[in-house]
This record gives structure tokens, sequence and C-alpha cells, in this order.
């Protein structure tokens, strides 16, 4: 038996923005794909002609490049492989394994109608299906017919799932599926068959939703003669309230996260998590995850989206990360709100140092450095419990203090113990007015090495405001 390379396959529909479900799809693919040394191949399909558009192909296309899955082919477009379906259509035809049917969409509703009228299940009666002894009527006039396959009327269609198990499904519960419309465009059980089979993909990594879809396609395979892969139909995403997170539903754009300030190996991390495990492991590297993902301990359960959780994670990556990426991606954000570092870009490294540990986003890190770079707005509360007469004394003599020292974090804290000494204070009584002054709030880490990224220029004006 030849054993044919692996090859795994993401398949968006680009209606919209790549999902978190898509996402964790992609992931799977792409880790199962480099784990055994085999290549991913991006398909977009695209046949939904009306809600298409290259604005969400680009927004696919960042997607995957802020995850870093990177892939071996495509991106290929359904809806420039038009000539190829007709040409596997008309083969089917042919050998009397498809077959063309005129039945218009009143006639299938009355069909449905009269169905549900006897209580039974609503299914295409095989009208136009051509059977031995059989005498089909002319086709009309004016009716562009569609083209159905003729699926096998009995027997069972099993596969081996690699996240179910053994799963089997009666022909009798699936009917003549249509696989070309009337303009030529193919459905989606038939094409991705035909694109499967000409890329030969020989895994399947997909929601669970497919799992009635896939007999079908199996019998489908069957009919061309194409090697079957194998298939794993992954669990759904639940949200907050229990129901399925899809793109009508409650979720989010990947590239969402990114703006929220997430890092790209966190979310890789927590997705890789949701449905899948490697022992109590938590936090893993990309590395970490491909040497792991041999396609075992999938879940059969859905997963639930835990926001916290995802924060968390991406904490721990942020307390790990580069200072001079944190400092980039913090530039980002802060020209984002109309913000520049400008002159003083050359700190932002260790503001993030300094700061990154009180984090879970970037989005959070640049908030707090906002005020270096932003005029600060203390509350009202806060002036009023912590800036009082009693201090005001020792904040002008702080002030004096740091006008004429060196401006380096020990002399800025020799300046703040000489003035507790004069003034007879405890730190908190100084140190907390002068965050309020300073940076806007009541809690900061240690205010020596806060105080020491400011201008000088800017401490001793926000302490004079008091």
């Amino acid at each position: 038996m030849t054993i044919r390379k692996v090859r795994t396959r993401i398949a968006p529909s680009p209606t919209g923005f790549l999902h978190l479900g898509t996402a964790r799809t992609a992931l799977y693919s792409w880790a199962y794909a480099r784990h055994h040394g085999g290549e991913l191949v991006l398909r977009i399909e695209d046949t939904d002609v009306a809600r298409s558009t290259q604005d969400s192909v680009d927004q696919i296309l960042a997607s995957m490049k802020w995850l870093g899955l990177d892939f071996d082919e495509g991106p290929i477009y359904q809806m420039q492989r038009l000539a190829r379906y007709q040409e596997v259509v008309d083969r089917l035809i042919e050998q009397g394994k498809a077959y063309r049917c005129y039945c218009t969409p009143e006639e299938l509703d009355a069909m449905r109608e009269e169905q549900k009228a006897r209580g039974e299940k609503t299914r295409y009666d095989g009208r136009w299906r051509p059977e031995s002894g059989k005498l089909l009527p002319p086709p009309p006039e004016g009716v562009k017919p569609v083209v159905r396959f003729r699926n096998p009327l009995d027997g069972d269609v099993t596969w081996d799932d690699l996240v179910k198990g053994p799963i089997t499904i009666n022909n009798r519960e699936i009917d003549d599926l249509i696989i070309l419309r009337p303009d030529g465009v193919p459905t989606y059980n038939f094409a991705v068959v035909v694109d499967d089979w000409d890329m030969g993909i020989t895994h399947v990594f997909r929601g669970d939703e497919h799992v009635n879809n896939t007999p079908w396609q199996i019998n489908i395979f069957h009919a061309l003669g194409a090697p079957l892969p194998q298939f794993g139909h992954v669990p759904v995403i639940l949200g907050d309230d229990g129901l399925k997170l899809s793109k009508r539903r409650g979720a989010v754009s990947v590239t969402a996260y990114e703006e929220g300030g997430y890092l790209p190996e966190a979310m890789l991390n927590y997705l890789a998590r949701l449905g899948w495990s490697h022992g109590d492991d938590e936090l893993f590297t990309r590395e970490q995850l491909v040497a792991w993902f041999d396609g075992s301990h999938l879940s059969k359960s859905p997963a639930q989206w835990d926001p916290a959780k995802l924060s968390w994670v991406n904490a721990q990556y942020l307390k790990q990360a580069d200072d001079e990426r944190l400092a980039r991606l913090v530039a980002d954000q802060l020209k984002q709100r109309g913000l520049d570092a400008g002159g003083r870009a050359g700190r932002l490294p260790a503001m993030c140092t300094l700061f990154k540990d009180r984090c879970s986003t970037t989005v959070e890190l640049a908030d707090w450095l906002s005020m270096y770079f932003a005029p600060v707005h203390p509350g009202e509360q806060d002036l009023a419990g912590h800036v009082t007469d009693a201090v005001r004394p020792a904040l002008a003599s702080l002030a004096a203090r740091l006008e004429t020292c060196d401006w380096t974090k020990a002399a800025i804290s020799q300046c703040i113990k000489e003035t507790i000494a004069e003034h007879g204070l405890k730190m908190p009584q100084l140190a907390i007015p002068v965050r309020v002054l300073v940076c806007g709030r009541a809690q900061t880490p240690s205010v020596d090495a806060v105080l020491e990224l400011f201008d000088r220029e800017t401490v001793v004006g926000r302490l004079h405001r008091r």
C-alpha cells in the first residue's frame, strides 16, 4: 500500500471575518501537517458569490499571517475552478452516477409540504432519477436543470472519525444531493470533494456541524474512484451563554483580538487547548505544539470560550515577551490614541519592563504608559483623600529637590527619603500623593522607578499643580 504524504487544508468562506472556530480548525490542520512533515493548503470557498468579498479574503489572509499559520499552497479560489467542476459533473452524468433534474422551486416546495402532511421526512423524491424501465417526462421548456448526484439507495456509510470514532449513517437517511446549480456553480458538498481529490488532501479537520455532510461526500468520493481522506470533526466552541459561537452569533474576528492587545502566540496556545490537550500542560510553544499534535487527545465535547482564561494566558506570554517588541506594539496602540512617543520612544522598552507584570494585554499596557505621553487627570476622590493640606509642604520640598538632583532612580529615591525624614512622614504618606499627582492614580510600581522614566520637567510641573 502506498503511503500518501500528509496534506491538510483550511477552506474558509470569504463571507466575513475569520472567526474563532475556523481559526482553531486552521490551527489543528496546520499543526497536524507540520507534525507529520506534510503540507497545508489554503482554499477560498467563494461560491457564495453574492456574499463573498475581497475584503474578507484579505482579512482571512491577515489573520492567518498574524497567527503564524503558514501554508504551502494557495490561496486557491473555487470560482476559478468552474470548468473543472463541470468536467467532473459531465463524467458522472455520462457514467449514470448523476442526472439532470428539472423540478421547479414551486414543485419542490409542494413536494415538501405533501411529505410534511404525511408525517414523512422531507427529501427529494427522485422523480427525475433515471431507473431501469422508468419513463421520464420530456424536459420542460424554459426550465434550467440542476444536476443531482445519484446516491445509493441502500447500505450504510461508515467512517472512523479521528475525533468521534466510528460513525455509521444509512443511505436511506440522505437523498440525491444537488451538485450543480442551474448557473453552473457547484454546491458545497460536491466542490469540496473535487477539490480535496485534486489537491491530494489526506486529512480533513472541520467542525462537527459537517458530520451530516460527510456521507454524501464519501459516496461522491467512491463514485469518482478517488482516495478517501480521513475526517476529524471537532466539537463546536460555545460562548458564555452556552450557545455556539458563529459568524452570525457572538463570534469575534481573530483580528479583533490582535487589535485588543493579545499576542499571537498566546491566542495560538489558547485556541489549541479549546478541544485538545497534552497532559496538564497549559502553556507551550509553537514548537511543542507541533511536536505533540499527532491527531490524538482531541476532545469529543464542546469547548467553552473563556475570556478570563485567555487573558490569563496572554498575561503569561506578556511577562515573557521581549520588551523591544512590546514597545513597538505599545507605540502602535498609543498612535491610535493620537499620542506620539517622539523623543521618549527610547524609554518605551524600560516602561514595558516596569509595567508589563500588571497587564494582560498590550492595550492595558498602553493604558498605563499613556501617562508618560499625555496629561493625567486625577480623580477628585484621590485628590481629596491623598493630596491634603498636611502633605502639601512635603510635596513642595520634594519638587525642589527633584529640580536639581541627578535624574536616576537612586537619586530620586534619596530625594524621597530626605523629604520623608524632613517632614516626619511615612513612605505611603508621600508616595501615594506623588503617584496621584504625577501618574493620575494611587497605585503604581515603585515610585522612584516610575518617576525616573518621566521627563524631570513633567514630574516637577505635576507636583506643583497640587
